[in-house]
């Protein structure tokens, strides 16, 4: 099939961007278009308008913020993402995530912003931004704000609006594991891990409806060694309908799936943080 007919445009601050994006439901922000392009060609989205922000300066780079945090553009590519060595000591779950986008090319066009507010498709980036307690940073028509990764993995970006970076706390002991549909590289099951002073959060994504945290399971490996016999009972606890089964699988089989990454993952984790 061939794109719809649209217009384009490319605004050169971020407030054009968000005026072009108020004059309807119809437009749609263009960033690397890994995801939005593939929609509009067969046809699963369509749009009016496409608001390229791909050379806005503000949405561009990684930068430590005063509070220690690191800010990550959410124009910055997934290429960018993860090579950078600041998040590779302080966001190791966000760099591995971003490797594990498809090849080379998807990960030089796609984006931290794009991969986050994918829609109809589990992306990586979710998840490891969820585990890593990040929040993402939204302008819109009625301002800006601030929301934790896991309710904008729910909600997603208001009509109108533009997620304009990523801002992550500081912590070495964190990996992402996954296993990948072997022709599309999104996720059957990809899982995130963090271990910190205020305590152990993991994150699903591909085998769940919408990336989410695992609280249960957390709490129920809470005083635990953190070993592959007590994560795998964990998950054996948490309930199967949590899981969507999706071509091929069950939730039985995606739960334990989700089980043996946590374990990886958190062995992982361990590794990194004691290699530092």
């Amino acid at each position: 099939m061939i794109l719809t007919d649209f217009d384009y445009v490319r605004p050169s601050t971020l407030a054009q961007a968000l005026e072009l994006l108020g004059t309807g439901s119809r437009a749609r922000v263009l960033a690397g278009g890994q995801s939005l392009l593939v929609d509009l060609r067969t046809g699963e989205d369509t749009a009016e308008l496409l608001v390229d922000v791909r050379r806005l300066e503000e949405l561009r780079g990684i930068r430590r913020t005063e509070n220690g945090s690191l800010r990550i553009g959410a124009g910055t590519t997934l290429a960018e993402l993860a090579a950078d060595r600041r998040v590779l000591d302080e966001a190791p779950a966000l760099a591995q995530a971003a490797r594990a986008n498809g090849d080379p090319q998807v990960r030089n066009l796609g984006t931290v912003g794009g991969n986050l507010a994918a829609r109809g498709r589990a992306t990586d980036l979710p998840a490891a931004a969820i585990a890593a307690d990040a929040r993402v940073l939204i302008a819109g028509p009625t301002g800006r704000r601030s929301v934790p990764a896991e309710e904008f993995a729910a909600t997603g970006a208001p009509t109108g609006s533009v997620v304009t970076a990523l801002t992550v706390p500081p912590a070495r002991a964190g990996a992402f594991v996954k296993t990948a549909d072997r022709a599309t590289r999104y996720p059957v099951c990809a899982v995130a891990v963090r271990v910190g002073p205020a305590g152990l959060r993991i994150a699903v994504t591909g085998a769940t409806a919408r990336p989410v945290r695992l609280r249960g399971v957390e709490d129920r490996l809470r005083g635990t060694d953190l070993g592959t016999e007590a994560v795998l009972a964990a998950f054996r606890a948490e309930p199967r309908d949590r899981f969507t089964p999706g071509r091929g699988t069950s939730a039985e089989y995606l739960g334990h799936l989700a089980g043996v990454l946590t374990a990886r993952a958190l062995k992982r984790a361990r590794n990194l943080a004691n290699s530092t």
